[in-house]
């Protein structure tokens, strides 16, 4: 059941939710190893630790070739489904884009055979079970910066073979006048990047081109995307 299910008498369901470190505490104290989900901790993850049904982790994504429509053709195919139903449609396209930013997905032009999903940072175990994913193309589109990469080297523990889009060096310097600074530099290092890549975070953790270098994806021109989208082999 949710939390929002548990029927105490005087004891309403906010101020279960609002007590859930206190909660947690106690519960890790009274209740059998069996009852708990020793995998995960913390507030935000109280219900799967002590058996609770969560909000269903959800999808965005849009269609980019209207012959693959999910819905009639004729409508918008910006689509949200939880996780287990994204995992289970399978529409056949042969490529998908990941976008962390909404206008750029929701302006991501027309491609063949082609669908884009809107991107949510960090974490993508909602992507894993769409064993459906393995088969297609993978592009990432992040920020150049150093939180982009490791957004891109995480998706790729999940997908090894995520390719990035417009996220080079040529795109860096093309778009120089649009230059920003990214607030707070990770400097971990990325194995999965692959040497291009590699070589252009390791520029911009340590400062080389300017300190604290970002480019935003929304600051490339859309033309640039266009011309990117028309030479992908």
């Amino acid at each position: 059941m949710y939390l929002r299910e548990v029927d105490i008498p005087g004891v309403h369901s906010k101020f279960i939710e609002a007590q859930r470190g206190v909660l947690g505490e106690l519960f890790d104290l009274a209740l059998p190893p069996a009852a708990i989900d020793s995998s995960v901790a913390g507030v935000s993850q109280f219900a799967r630790r002590y058996g609770f049904r969560d909000k269903p982790q959800r999808i965005r994504f849009r269609i980019l070739d209207r012959r693959h429509a999910l819905l009639p053709a004729d409508v918008e195919q910006d689509i949200t489904l939880d996780a287990r139903s994204f995992a289970r449609i399978d529409p056949k396209v042969e490529r998908v884009f990941i976008t962390e930013n909404e206008i750029n997905f929701l302006a991501f032009p027309a491609v063949a055979d082609s669908l884009i999903i809107f991107g949510a940072g960090y974490g993508f175990e909602t992507l894993a079970n769409a064993a459906w994913l393995s088969r297609c193309r993978i592009h990432y589109w992040g920020d150049i910066d150093t939180h982009g990469f490791a957004i891109l080297d995480q998706l790729r523990t999940h997908f090894a073979h995520v390719e990035s889009f417009l996220m080079d060096r040529a795109t860096l310097l093309a778009c120089e006048a649009q230059w920003g600074e990214e607030d707070r530099q990770t400097l971990c290092e990325l194995p999965r990047l692959n040497a291009e890549e590699g070589a252009l975070y390791d520029d911009l953790r340590d400062n080389r081109l300017r300190r604290n270098l970002r480019l935003e994806q929304e600051r490339i021109g859309f033309g640039w995307v266009e011309a990117a989208l028309a030479v992908l082999a």
